[in-house]
């Protein structure tokens, strides 16, 4: 088999690449990310994610390339892959470029829907919980989607494309609604990484654990990173269509705080600060699995209290060798 991943040296997309060298080894396997370069959008956040030390050990082989780019997209013909994983996004959900992030995560996403159904190749793309915005939950896919941002509208514009793909050309096109993600190489996304991951820093520092007020009624639905690859690889062979990839048990983040000071042995408390997202902000996720389960055959099989137990190794290691030096 020939895979491809886009956003391949991102959280997701790097994991999904170890995960074809150590379980596939005779895949070819082919990785393209445009990496970090310093750029910012104009709330100073980085435009890319991808970084090298994501895929320290992958075998296989990596392009630098930006996907809204015809050479790029040329490059991927040529490769011609039986799978693509499209995990390449602008996936801030507080940037102010709506443009650019509709054709990055749109525009795009339809060249690259082409070039499947010219190469009759199947598509598994990230697509986000934020097309709910505040929907009621559990949210139901295709049910009272009301993006708060220009990210949820993208992502929930791409399912819509795939969708009438599907439907007219009969192709192989899964999206994939991941909920909270958190776990091993997300800390390459800075500010935009899990709390998870950035509690357990502060908690690591010295500090007790900032959270927004009223945290204690801030749910959401946590996946961790090992359950929402198991998801990703069953898309291959699942049934077409749009599914939610979450646990379906909502967790408060002051539960997130409580949890990690336990596994590191700490009794810092926590300290609450204003939530400046407050009008866009989603206080209540709760992904409705029952499609996920009957059709991709998923079943989550991480707690919030096991993802952070298995964490919690790497977070003390990110903090040891990225953060002290």
């Amino acid at each position: 088999m020939k895979i491809l991943i886009t956003g391949g040296a991102g959280f997701i997309g790097s994991n999904l690449a170890h995960f074809y060298d150590l379980n596939n080894p005779n895949d070819e396997v082919m990785v393209i990310d445009i990496f970090q370069n310093g750029l910012k959008f104009s709330n100073g956040h980085l435009k890319s994610f991808g970084h090298f030390k994501n895929l320290i050990g992958f075998k296989g082989e990596v392009y630098e390339g930006d996907i809204n780019r015809r050479e790029t997209l040329e490059l991927i013909k040529e490769f011609a892959p039986n799978i693509i994983f499209h995990m390449a996004a602008i996936s801030d959900t507080t940037i102010k470029e709506q443009g650019e992030l509709i054709h990055t995560n749109l525009n795009t996403f339809r060249d690259l829907l082409n070039i499947c159904k010219n190469l009759n190749t199947k598509m598994i793309y990230a697509s986000s919980a934020a097309t709910y915005g505040d929907a009621k939950s559990p949210q139901v896919v295709f049910a009272n989607e009301n993006p708060q941002n220009v990210y949820g509208f993208s992502k929930l514009m791409m399912d819509y494309l795939a969708m009438k793909y599907i439907n007219n050309y009969n192709m192989h096109i899964v999206g994939l609604r991941y909920f909270n993600l958190y776990g091993q190489r997300e800390f390459y996304k800075g500010s935009t990484a899990s709390m998870v991951l950035q509690f357990g820093l502060q908690i690591l520092n010295g500090y007790a654990p900032r959270l927004f007020k009223g945290s204690d009624k801030i749910f959401r639905d946590f996946v961790y990173i090992k359950d929402a690859l198991n998801a990703t690889i069953l898309a291959v062979d699942a049934k077409p269509g749009i599914y939610n990839v979450g646990t379906a048990i909502p967790r408060s983040f002051q539960e997130i705080a409580d949890i990690l000071q336990k596994e590191l042995g700490t009794n810092y408390g926590s300290e609450y600060i204003e939530n400046p997202y407050a009008k866009q902000y989603q206080y209540f996720t709760q992904a409705d699995i029952t499609q996920t389960i009957s059709n991709l055959k998923y079943q989550p099989k991480y707690s919030l209290e096991d993802g952070i137990k298995d964490y919690i190794e790497e977070i003390k290691r990110i903090f040891d060798q990225e953060v002290k030096k």
